[in-house]
């Protein structure tokens, strides 16, 4: 089993703190949000005790971009969310969840597939760039999903930056068009 597809194991000492076994550093919440979000599975381990609490730390994680204002859900699935914990058995809720972000995976997995240098259309000039386009749509649109999370700390320089992006798209696409009407 490779390095990247074990969990990351992070030990919680006494003092609270968070010790990355890799690394042999200390790490914070942000660390591990950032460890997340570029697709590494973590495990959190109370040193003493030997408790996993990888789901009380993802929690929390959680809790702290939503305060922040970084809104990723919605009120009613929160309130939801407090349903199902109140249901005897806890309902249905967390196998539709994990059902809906396996769907979601594999979905962008398969259109990445399709994407890939086996697709025919791969020999249509400017097809690297309508691909580098759809990557960057689908980094934006799945957010924290994908890897693609930007937290407080980028939101400014991400204004001025996606403005630029988004003026590159356009000339992108405007190229591609007269490319497209050539071909034709």
């Amino acid at each position: 089993m490779s390095d990247k597809e074990k969990p990351l194991l992070i030990k919680r000492y006494a003092s609270r703190r968070l010790y990355n076994t890799e690394t042999s550093d200390y790490v914070t919440l942000e660390d591990i949000a950032g460890f997340i979000r570029d697709g590494r599975e973590v495990q959190i381990i109370d040193l003493k005790t030997g408790d996993d609490l990888t789901r009380q730390y993802l929690l929390q994680i959680i809790a702290e971009h939503e305060s922040r204002g970084e809104n990723v859900l919605p009120v009613n699935v929160l309130n939801d969310l407090v349903r199902s914990y109140m249901l005897p058995g806890g309902g249905m809720m967390p196998q539709f969840l994990q059902s809906s972000f396996e769907m979601l995976r594999e979905s962008q997995a398969k259109m990445m597939e399709n994407m890939s240098a086996m697709n025919p259309m791969s020999n249509m000039p400017g097809f690297d760039a309508l691909q580098a386009q759809q990557q960057a749509f689908l980094k934006a649109m799945t957010g924290g999903l994908s890897g693609g999370w930007s937290g407080p700390e980028k939101e400014e320089n991400s204004k001025t930056e996606s403005k630029e992006d988004l003026e590159d798209i356009k000339k992108q696409l405007a190229e591609l068009q007269q490319k497209l009407s050539k071909l034709n």
